[in-house]
């Protein structure tokens, strides 16, 4: 239930619903519902991006009766079948975001699922054969999604959902050899040119829990596995608390 001077966000990232999951997910939701006013969902919440997968997991989801807000991840994209993923997530009252935005409780929310590419001076730039040029594109493309998700929000508190990460700092802790598939430096400019509250994002399951933007925006990596190595006396979702303004109605 909202409070009178702050909204409770619950996120996590990588859920990972397989076809033996049914079951295995609704306390986990139930629990995040009666924890927080909203739950914000980082991609992987497939495991091969089936159907069936979408479908165990939107009923697992009916736990949670608080708004729901989606990315998807790349074990969402799998089974090359991202749109119906989305249409039984959305048709079970879930509001995936690619390159959107949306308001919960007067907080806007820019969601996109970012892509691979590398950070600062490591990133791969677009020169060379068609292949790479293409490969940077995407980043180049999600993060101009971002940007654009962004410059629609007019609320004063702003957060941003994403499945890969925009900085190094979250990632750290995964082998460094992988490190430029975990996420990219271009998902950070639009943070830095439209600054928000926080920043969640998954993929990174052997990260470190939490950095910040050049900007000092809190960035949160909320792969399930991680939280539940990381915090193993704590249900594995993160909570943040962003604090009502005058704007919003009580």
């Amino acid at each position: 239930m909202v409070s009178n001077d702050k909204i409770r966000f619950a996120a996590v990232g990588d859920l990972h619903c397989k076809k033996d999951s049914k079951g295995s997910l609704r306390s986990f939701f139930s629990q995040a519902a009666e924890s927080a006013d909203a739950l914000l969902l980082c991609g992987d919440l497939t495991d091969y991006g089936l159907s069936e997968e979408t479908e165990i997991l939107a009923e697992e989801l009916s736990a949670a009766r608080i708004p729901i807000v989606a990315v998807l991840g790349n074990h969402d994209f799998e089974s090359e079948q991202p749109q119906e993923v989305s249409r039984i997530l959305c048709e079970a009252g879930v509001r995936v975001l690619d390159g959107e935005a949306c308001e919960i409780h007067g907080v806007g929310i820019a969601g996109v699922k970012g892509f691979a590419g590398g950070f600062g001076r490591g990133a791969l730039g677009p020169w060379g054969e068609h292949a790479i040029k293409s490969f940077v594109n995407e980043s180049i493309q999600e993060a101009l999604k971002l940007e654009s998700a962004l410059a629609k929000l007019r609320t004063p508190k702003r957060i941003v959902i994403m499945h890969y990460s925009p900085i190094a700092a979250t990632v750290a802790g995964e082998p460094q050899e992988i490190f430029p598939f975990l996420g990219c430096s271009r998902l950070e400019d639009p943070l830095i040119r439209y600054p928000v509250d926080a920043v969640f994002h998954g993929h990174a399951h052997r990260g470190f829990p939490e950095g910040k933007t050049v900007n000092g925006v809190p960035v949160y990596n909320v792969a399930k596995p991680l939280l539940q190595r990381t915090y193993p006396d704590r249900p594995p979702f993160r909570i943040i608390e962003i604090p009502k303004t005058e704007e919003v109605a009580v």
